[in-house]
C-alpha cells in the first residue's frame, strides 16, 4: 500500500452549439497548429482537448497555446418540469485558462461557482506513444491544488471556524494517465487517482481516497466523436454517507476555434477532488444532468 500510494502521489446546450457554430466555423483552427507541432513519428492527437468530460486527458496544450475554458453543469433531470428538467438549475460553473510554453508542460488555473473553490494544477508528458510500437502508449502525470473559500456557518453559535487554520481548506489530487490512440477513429485512457482532504466531511470518513478510471473516444467524423468515462472508487473512504462512481457520455464537436463538448452525467463537481468522491446522484434515479465545456484555444 505505502508503495502504491506514493505512485499514486507523484502522479440548453444544442442553442448554444448552433450560436457558437455561426460564430467560429469561419475561424482558423488552432488545435491544427497545435498537432503541426508534434514530431514524426509520435502519435497526435491521441484525443482532440485536455478534458474529456470531467477527466483530463493525456493530452498537453500546444507549444505557448493558451487554453480558455467554460465548464457548466445543470441541475438534475430528474427534477421534473417545474424545474425544467434541470434546466432551471441549481447550476455549476468553473471558468478555468491553461498554458504551456513547451508544449509537454502545462500549467492551469480555475475557479469553480460550487463550494466557492479555487483550483490549480501541472500536466506533464512523461511518454509519448511511437507510430512503431517502441513505446506503445502514452503516459502523463498531473498534479493539482484546491482551496475552498466557504464561510463556517456555524462559527457564531460554536465560537470557532472549522476553516481555521487556512489548510483546513485545501485538498489534492495526483493521477498517472495512461493512454493509447488505437486508430484514428479510436483512443482511450486508464488512470490511478488519489484525492487527499486536510479536513473531511465527517470525523469518521478517510482524508486519501482512491480511484481508478477509464475514459474513451470514438470519432465518427472527421469534426464529431462520442466520448465516456467512467471511475470506480477503490477504498470505503465515508462511513456516514452514500456516494457513487462518476459516469459520463458525451459529444466532441469542433467548430473552428472552438471545441463544443456537450454530455450527461451525474457527477455536479468539474474538478476531481469533487466530482470523484462527492457524486451523490445515481443514472439508476433519474439522478444524471446535462453539461456541456467550451474551449477557446489561442497561440501566443
Amino acid at each position: 500500500m505505502k508503495v502504491s500510494k506514493f505512485l499514486l502521489q507523484l502522479s440548453g446546450c444544442v442553442f448554444f452549439i448552433m450560436c457558437f457554430h455561426g460564430i467560429s466555423v469561419a475561424q482558423e483552427d488552432p488545435w491544427k497548429a497545435i498537432d503541426a507541432d508534434e514530431k514524426p513519428g509520435i502519435a497526435s492527437a491521441t484525443f482532440k482537448g485536455t478534458r474529456l468530460i470531467n477527466f483530463h486527458t493525456l493530452e498537453v496544450a500546444g507549444k505557448r497555446t493558451l487554453d480558455f475554458r467554460i465548464s457548466h453543469r445543470f441541475g438534475e433531470i430528474g427534477s421534473g418540469s417545474y424545474n425544467f428538467y434541470g434546466i432551471d438549475g441549481p447550476a455549476n460553473i468553473r471558468l478555468g485558462l491553461e498554458y504551456s510554453y513547451d508544449g509537454r508542460l502545462m500549467a492551469g488555473i480555475g475557479r469553480s461557482s460550487y463550494e466557492k473553490q479555487f483550483d490549480g494544477f501541472l500536466k506533464y508528458r512523461l511518454l509519448r506513444q511511437t507510430d512503431t510500437n517502441k513505446m506503445p502508449v502514452s503516459v502523463t502525470l498531473f498534479t493539482s491544488v484546491f482551496y475552498t473559500t466557504l464561510k463556517d456557518p456555524n462559527k457564531g453559535a460554536t465560537g470557532y471556524d472549522i476553516y481555521e487554520p487556512y489548510t483546513n481548506r485545501m485538498s489534492f489530487a495526483h493521477q498517472i494517465i495512461i493512454g493509447r490512440k488505437f486508430t484514428s477513429y479510436f483512443s482511450a485512457q486508464i488512470a490511478p487517482v488519489m484525492v487527499h482532504y486536510n479536513m473531511v466531511r465527517e470525523f469518521t470518513d478517510r482524508n486519501d481516497m482512491y480511484f481508478i478510471s477509464a475514459a474513451a473516444r470514438i470519432k465518427f467524423t472527421k469534426r464529431m466523436a462520442i466520448t465516456a468515462e467512467y471511475a470506480y472508487s477503490l477504498n470505503d473512504y465515508s462511513k456516514t454517507a452514500k456516494y457513487y462512481n462518476p459516469l459520463g457520455i458525451g459529444l466532441d464537436i469542433e467548430t473552428g476555434g472552438h471545441i463544443f463538448q456537450v454530455h450527461v452525467t451525474n457527477a455536479f463537481g468539474i474538478t476531481e477532488n469533487q466530482f470523484l468522491p462527492y457524486t451523490t446522484s445515481s443514472w439508476g434515479d433519474s439522478g444524471m444532468r446535462i453539461g456541456f465545456n467550451v474551449s477557446r484555444v489561442f497561440t501566443l
